[in-house]
């Protein structure tokens, strides 16, 4: 991984970490036990601002360089969430979850050297 790469990594591996934790927040769950459970709900927000504030830090350089991940809309959904938290779409937050996150965190490994370090 390139020197620029590796200055980065931690936001980086902040991204896969959340995009992973949020799979796990989905998994057991149907569209319809999502939005009836607030706690899910919340959580699920909550790693996916994660997601775009530590996009947000990745410079532009590194983003340039990786056009497979869509930086700008992730970004995008992370301001969103946190500035428009009384108008959040549970049913976008779900499509995100659960169609657009297994392809980042695939995206994501590919982009990383395993990770030797287990993350709680």
């Amino acid at each position: 991984m390139p020197r620029e790469h590796r200055e980065h990594e931690s936001s980086l591996r902040d991204m896969l970490d959340a995009a992973r934790k949020a799979l796990d927040v989905v998994a057991p769950l149907t569209v319809d036990s999502y939005k009836k459970d607030w706690r899910s709900r919340r959580l699920l927000e909550r790693l996916v601002e994660i997601i775009g504030e530590a996009a947000r830090r990745v410079p532009e350089k590194v983003q340039k360089d990786h056009p497979e991940i869509p930086w700008s809309k992730i970004i995008r959904q992370r301001h969103r969430l946190a500035h428009e938290y009384d108008d959040i779409d549970d049913a976008l937050i779900w499509a995100v979850a659960t169609r657009h996150i297994p392809d980042l965190v695939a995206a994501l490994e590919a982009l990383l050297p395993p990770d030797t370090e287990q993350r709680a």
